[in-house]
């Protein structure tokens, strides 16, 4: 059911779940309505937040980490020619935490890197120009 474009119900549930983190006037005014905390679902609301909250990584790490990739793959292969499926394992401090290996998507990255190489800047095109990347 929406009001004023507004989904009725996942604004009740949010109100329910999040009903301690209210003022105490927003509570009363919602206890007015008829509307009360769920700790079930105040618990439910905390432990998905947990869940879907991981590790920012800036993108300068994030392209140091695939630079890195790269050049253990140029040495292992002999080439940068990395097939765009090709995922590398990668002991990030994001995997660390949440216990799962993280894989980079090398190949995906070298080509969209590509596809972006106008927005680099002239270090990171330096960078991977040393590795051996052709159109750095």
């Amino acid at each position: 059911m929406e009001f004023e474009g507004e989904q009725l119900g996942r604004w009740v549930w949010a109100q329910r779940a999040g009903f301690a983190e209210l003022d105490q006037e927003q509570q009363e005014l919602l206890a007015a309505l008829g509307i009360e905390e769920d700790q079930a679902l105040a618990e439910q609301a905390a432990a998905k937040a947990k869940r879907g909250s991981r590790p920012t990584t800036s993108r300068a790490d994030r392209f140091g980490q695939h630079l890195e990739a790269l050049r253990r793959y140029a040495a292992r292969e002999g080439h940068v020619r990395v097939p765009r499926q090709h995922k590398k394992p990668t002991d990030s401090p994001d995997g660390a935490e949440s216990g799962e290996p993280v894989l980079l998507g090398l190949g995906a990255w070298l080509n969209n890197t590509k596809s972006r190489r106008a927005k680099l800047t002239p270090e990171q095109l330096a960078a991977l120009a040393a590795v051996g990347v052709e159109w750095a």
